[in-house]
Formats: C-alpha cells, sequence, structure tokens
C-alpha cells in the first residue's frame, strides 16, 4: 500500500527542474482498498502541511498505523442512532435485566437532549463533560448523574472498542459533585428501607390472615431467605429440595410486555447470585402447606392448566399455572402495608434488606450474609450490616473496658 505527497490546489507549470513556489498547502493520499459492502474505491488523506517534509512524514506515520491495525475508519453516525446501536448489543448479551436495560435507555434519552444529533466522531471531552453539568442543573439526583455517567462511559468505551472513534471523550470525565449545604448534612440521618422484627412479625401475620392466594407463602420465603423478587417468581419446586433442606437459585424471571404468557427465564443478576441457600424448617413447611394448595388447584382447572411446575402460579382461569410477575408481588404487599398502616415506601425488596439486618442483629458474619444473599459485593448490604452492628461494637468496647478496669 502507497501513498503520494503532493499539492492538491497547485496552480504553477508542471515542470520538473522548476520548483514550486505557490503558497498552497501539502498533504497526501493513499488509497486504502475497496468499501466491504458497496466495493468503491475508498482513499484518505489530509492536506494541512505547510511543508512537503510534514507530509511525508505523516504520510509514513498513516502508513505505519495501516500496518500495525491501529487505524480506525471513523464513521458519520450520530450519537443517537450508536446509541439505538448500543442498546440492541447490550440487551442481546442476555446477562442484563429488562430493568437495568430499562435505566440505560432512561440515561440516553437524557443525554440525547445535549448529543443526539451530533456525529459520534466529533463529540469531544468538553462537550460530554458539559452535558453531565447541564443534567446536574437541571436538577437531577447525584445517584441519577452517576447512572447517567456509568451509560454514557460504556458507549463512548464500546465504540472505540468497535472502531467507530479514534478517541474516547468521556475517560477523563467526571460526575459533577452537588454541594450540600451545612443545614442538609447536619440533618442528614442514615435511612434503610427494611422491617424491625416487630413490625416483620405484624407485617406477615397480616399476610396469613387477610392475604390473598400466595401472599403469605412469597413474602415468608421472601423475608426468610433473602431471595429477589425476580427469583421467587422463576422459582420452581424442581428447585426446593425438602429433604435437605434448601433452595436452588439459578434463574430470575423477565417480561418486557408485561404479557404473563409472554415471560422468560433468564440467569440470575450475576455469576456469585447462583446459589443453594439453606432454609429453616419453618419456611419449608409454608411451602410444603403451599403446594398441596396449589395441587388442588391443578386438578380444578385439568389440562388447561399451564404446569411448568412454578412455585407461584396464576390461579385464574386464563393464566392457571403460569408465573406470577414481580410488580403483582409489589401491588400485594402494598395491600398489606395499608391495612397495618406501614411504611408505603417499602417493597419486596425491602423484604431482602430485612434479612439482612435481622441476620446481622443475631450476629452472622458479613461474609455469610452476603454469599446468602448473591452478593460479591453490595454497599447496602454493608452499609446495613454496619448499621445494625454499631452497637453491638460498642457493648464489645465497654466489655474491654470493664475487664481491665477490673484488673486495677
Amino acid at each position: 500500500m502507497k501513498g503520494k505527497v503532493y499539492k492538491p490546489k497547485c496552480k504553477c507549470p508542471k515542470d520538473k527542474k522548476k520548483k514550486c513556489r505557490c503558497k498552497g498547502n501539502w498533504g497526501y493520499l493513499v488509497d486504502i482498498g475497496n468499501h466491504p459492502k458497496t466495493g468503491k474505491r475508498r482513499q484518505r488523506g489530509k492536506f494541512t502541511f505547510k511543508t512537503k517534509k510534514e507530509a511525508e512524514d505523516a504520510l509514513v506515520k498513516f502508513l505505519n498505523e495501516i500496518h500495525q491495525g491501529s487505524y480506525i475508519i471513523e464513521t458519520d453516525i450520530t450519537f443517537e442512532d450508536y446509541s439505538k446501536q448500543f442498546i440492541l448489543e447490550y440487551e442481546a448479551t442476555g446477562k442484563v435485566s429488562p430493568g437495568t436495560v430499562r435505566i440505560r435507555e432512561k440515561d440516553i434519552n437524557r443525554l440525547l437532549d445535549f448529543l443526539a444529533k451530533i456525529k459520534l466522531k466529533k463529540i469531544t471531552e468538553k462537550q460530554f463533560q458539559s452535558s453531565l453539568d447541564g443534567l446536574k442543573e437541571r436538577g437531577y439526583a447525584e445517584n441519577t448523574l452517576k447512572s447517567i455517567h456509568v451509560t454514557g462511559r460504556m458507549i463512548f468505551k464500546k465504540a472505540f472498542k468497535n472502531g467507530f472513534i479514534k478517541k474516547d471523550p468521556s475517560v477523563d470525565s467526571y460526575v459533577p459533585v452537588i454541594q450540600k449545604t451545612v443545614e442538609e448534612l447536619e440533618k442528614e440521618k442514615e435511612t434503610f428501607k427494611y422491617l424491625e422484627k416487630e413490625e416483620l412479625a405484624l407485617f406477615l401475620a397480616t399476610a396469613e390472615k387477610k392475604g390473598i392466594g400466595f401472599d403469605h407463602t412469597a413474602f415468608v420465603t421472601l423475608s426468610y431467605t433473602g431471595i429477589r423478587n425476580g427469583e421467587l417468581c422463576a422459582l420452581k419446586w424442581k428447585d426446593i429440595d425438602f429433604q435437605k433442606g434448601t433452595i436452588r437459585i439459578n434463574k430470575t424471571y423477565k417480561n418486557d410486555t408485561n404479557n404473563i404468557k409472554k415471560y422468560k427465564l433468564g440467569p440470575p443478576k450475576t455469576k456469585k447470585a447462583r446459589r443453594t441457600i439453606v432454609v429453616d424448617d419453618y419456611t419449608l413447611d409454608v411451602l410444603s402447606k403451599h403446594k398441596v394448595l396449589q395441587n388442588k388447584i391443578k386438578l380444578r382447572h385439568g389440562n388447561s392448566y399451564y404446569d411448568k411446575g412454578f412455585v407461584f402460579a396464576e390461579e385464574s382461569k386464563e393464566y392457571a399455572g403460569y408465573p406470577t410477575y414481580p410488580k403483582k408481588v409489589e401491588n400485594r404487599m402494598e395491600r398489606l402495608l395499608k391495612m397495618i398502616d406501614l411504611n408505603l415506601q417499602l417493597t419486596p425488596h425491602s423484604l431482602r434488606h430485612t434479612h439482612t439486618s435481622l441476620l446481622a442483629e443475631l450476629g452472622v458474619e458479613l461474609i455469610d450474609i452476603m454469599d446468602r444473599l448473591g452478593h460479591s459485593k453490595c454497599d447496602t448490604t454493608k452499609n446495613i450490616y454496619l448499621h445494625v452492628t454499631k452497637p453491638k461494637k460498642k457493648e464489645t468496647a465497654n466489655k474491654f473496658s470493664e475487664l481491665m478496669q477490673g484488673l486495677r
């Protein structure tokens, strides 16, 4: 592969014995082969050099990049169009939940206000940072800004890896800090969405007396095992070993359409989330009684029952046997919380946090709790653990002090 160095706008006589004396720029032009789709000839060049030597040096550097495979042919795709492509590829990995995909889509929509029609290759570090600063001025919360920043970084990192851009404009970007006043910091308190043990007992008792269908069994399972709502909805009877007293978590529920019959089962949130949980006798007994009731429902529906072995299955004629869905579990929980006048911001995920707090209160080690929850790392779990165990740490310090004082 060769290139040529010349003055594209030179009007001097083409006499080799005479030097070019016009003030035009020097440049180079290289034939880089035919386009793989259209078959048309492709050329690349640059014509902004003041001297022939500068153009020759640039040509040598360009040819070296091609031979070493480091040359990137940037495209004219806009940020908006590439974002659509990114989402399709991101979802196609099968490693992310529908909820996470929706979060990425929301983040992209917010960035589109600033970057939509700009060509991906033209976006500068300053422009991307300005978009984050602009979103801060619109009043978005710090966690939302962090999420948008992560999504933007993912898009540009992928574009760079795939050869759409030569430089990632998000490398040195940062989340603009939202400064809090001294008064706000003084008033700020650690708040975690979980139930105290007395509240949990009241909630479960209400679910047993006034719950609908599988309510009581579902909320006992969530609060006594700490599994996620999506994991609950995907649970099958073959995942429960009543003899060994274990529940195996190896899938989660997914449904983008909100059509009960068009559900999907996917792998858990992370590799660590695939786990086997040891279950207490009470929970196993509640599940066993639920299975007896479910068998009666199956007999009533006969062959029309969608029998795929789901533990928490729908009971209505049209959907009998299909797995229930997370939103329904949320609605059932809200209904019960209203009855006993508890915090309506609590969700099924709050029962997972409740499980964490009560295990911490019992003195179970953090590493054991995280293993049970299927976490390799989780700040929320750690924060709940540290919050709950603070009194115990104070008690330990006092005991040590008492020991030493007794030696005086």
